[in-house]
């Protein structure tokens, strides 16, 4: 039986007065798919950013594969190479790719420096074309400068980077929300290829019912930094129990869709 790798119990983090993350707590299972799903300013990202190691929580616990990734880490402290361990178990792909890519290195040397800091003692170029197959590209791209290459081929880029590390998890923050819908469903295809082919977790951070259901099997409902509602992703989507998971299923247009009367929801709440 798969083992959970991922682990987040009581995360909290407060901006002022705002409690951006409200005792927050969830599992992912090794090789499964968890969506986090709310609207803007739900707390989904700072969950995602605290995961990462990107925003400090104040208190809770990230367990992956069982260690700890909150608080101050000393054992990180003691050297370069348990620096990087602790880097390569989350990695994460943004929503703008052509951000998150050097626009001055070539593919190929994106990924060559990413092999090169962390797998010093492996010859890189096979692991890079390997990489490049994965993710559907090929050695074509290889040479190609961000700026030379779609959307969805700067996504596929960016998610080979992440995966060059191994990582245990893999946080999807937005990652086809910028996209054509007809490249959106490439990209998720092949992020469901890749979870066939390795052990790695996916959490999906995302305001996109259509996304979660049809790429995760549990999902996390966050309204104002706390979780209201989680379980099956298809149980919580054909029954959902809490008002607010029902109103965003009310929210996708549809024919007979009367946005004021959605307001009017939104207002009550």
């Amino acid at each position: 039986m798969p083992e959970n790798v991922l682990v987040v119990r009581g995360l909290k983090r407060t901006f002022g007065a705002v409690r951006a993350v409200d005792d927050v707590s969830f599992t992912l299972l090794e090789g499964g798919s968890l969506g986090i799903v709310g609207e803007s300013g739900s707390g989904k990202t700072t969950t995602a950013r605290i995961v990462v190691g990107l925003e400090q929580a104040d208190d809770g616990k990230v367990l992956v594969r069982g260690r700890s990734r909150t608080g101050r880490d000393r054992s990180a402290d003691r050297g370069r190479s348990r620096r990087l361990a602790r880097a390569r178990e989350v990695q994460m792909v943004f929503q703008d790719p052509y951000l998150s890519l050097d626009p001055r290195t070539s593919v190929e040397a994106a990924l060559r420096e990413t092999l090169r800091l962390h797998f010093p003692d492996r010859d890189p170029a096979q692991r890079i074309r390997e990489l490049l197959d994965q993710v559907g590209l090929g050695t074509r791209a290889a040479d190609a400068l961000p700026r030379q290459l779609s959307g969805g081929q700067r996504q596929r880029v960016a998610i080979a980077r992440a995966l060059a590390v191994e990582p245990a998890v893999l946080v999807l923050d937005e990652a086809v929300a910028a996209l054509d819908v007809s490249v959106q469903a490439q990209i998720l295809n092949l992020l469901a290829d890749i979870r066939e082919q390795t052990a790695v977790g996916y959490l999906f951070i995302t305001h996109d019912l259509g996304v979660v259901r049809c790429v995760t099997d549990e999902i996390v409902v966050m309204r104002h930094g706390a979780v209201v509602e989680a379980g099956p992703t298809a149980e919580v989507l054909a029954a959902p129990q809490h008002p607010y998971t029902r109103l965003l299923l009310e929210s996708v247009p549809r024919p007979g869709w009367d946005p004021e009367l959605i307001a009017a929801a939104r207002r009550a709440l």
